[in-house]
């Protein structure tokens, strides 16, 4: 079958790669779209250990079902379906808890198992959700990503979110302004250093965007809360200098949400956290019944990606990945079509 393959550090290639034998409770998934994550982006660049090549990355992905395992039951062969990121194994105590996307155990598609850049990709049948007939295969590979920002609003349902600030307009940002827009009534400040990015968060409902080239970002938040700060911050970058302007935008006692993986290292004054009461959690998965939340999302038009989604056939993943890593003009975010 036909990949967009990883063979070593700093390649990408279109080969030709055997699929893997299918196990009993697996399911042979023809891709029908997957996206380009932008942790992925971050892993070719930084030649990350976390994805090691020679490999296989993709798990936004969409797809109909090929071939069936033995022990697989429930799914017909032609089924349209959309497939969890990742593999929980369901028996430790994490998933015993509900915290699934916490999994002790989890593989993740394009990590630690072949991804979706791929004609196909083997999927267990229990990480599987049936594909919305009016769903583009663009926008339903994209239910993992949304499902991000979905658990961005859930995670801080305890806290009131009438405002909130969003650092970082790429997909993971733009997926989170849209669920707190939708889920939470919020109203959604987006911060970005590309002006075409901004541009795309007007589109989608933000009610002010902050360039912090030319603006200082904390003083902007200060003067439209009044000096207080909002009550969420989610930080989509994950840079040391995003990291501190979450806590210094932030409210006393409100919540900041550490997704982006940029950096790992930062000088923190704990003071600045705990004489306020703020709140700071990291965040990485979803679990697969937020994936649910999403295609419901995107299904009844609540929420709508393909405006800012670039589509591109398999045999152009190289440069389509490029394209990402290079993240000009509105170069935002691409979906792979094999």
């Amino acid at each position: 079958m036909r990949a967009l393959f990883y063979p070593e550090f700093d390649r990408l290639e279109i080969r030709d790669v055997p699929p893997s034998p299918l196990l009993p409770d697996e399911v042979r998934v023809r891709v029908s779209a997957c996206g380009i994550c932008g942790s992925e982006l971050e892993s070719f660049k930084n030649h990350s250990p976390r994805r090691p090549p020679p490999l296989v990355m993709g798990h936004e992905y969409c797809g109909t079902i090929a071939e069936t395992g033995s022990a697989v039951s429930g799914w017909a062969i032609g089924a349209a379906v959309v497939g969890n990121s990742l593999v929980p194994c369901g028996r430790c105590p994490r998933c015993e808890r509900g915290d699934t996307h916490l999994c002790a155990k989890r593989q993740i598609f394009g990590m630690h198992r072949p991804g979706a850049f791929a004609e196909y990709v083997n999927v267990p049948a229990r990480c599987l959700l049936k594909w919305p007939e009016t769903l583009p295969a663009e926008s339903a590979c994209l239910a993992e990503p949304l499902g991000n920002g979905i658990h961005v609003a859930n995670l801080t349902r305890h806290l009131p979110a009438q405002t909130a600030l969003v650092i970082g307009a790429g997909p993971i940002g733009l997926f989170c302004q849209q669920a707190l827009q939708v889920l939470r009534g919020t109203r959604v400040w987006v911060a970005d250093l590309s002006p075409e990015r901004l541009a795309v968060a007007r589109q989608l409902g933000a009610v002010q965007t902050v360039n912090p080239r030319a603006e200082d970002l904390t003083k902007t938040i200060m003067a439209v809360t009044e000096g207080e700060g909002v009550d969420i911050v989610v930080d989509a970058v994950g840079a040391a200098v995003t990291k501190k302007a979450s806590l210094e935008a932030l409210r006393p006692g409100g919540a900041a949400v550490w997704i982006g993986l940029h950096e790992n290292e930062m000088k923190l004054e704990s003071y600045g956290i705990t004489l306020p009461e703020k709140q700071v959690f990291g965040t990485y998965a979803a679990k697969i019944e937020e994936l649910q939340t999403a295609l419901d999302l995107m299904g009844d038009g609540r929420i709508n990606p393909t405006g800012w989604v670039q589509r591109f056939p398999l045999e152009d993943g190289v440069n389509a990945f490029q394209r990402m890593l290079a993240a000009k003009g509105t170069d935002i975010k691409a979906v792979v079509c094999p």
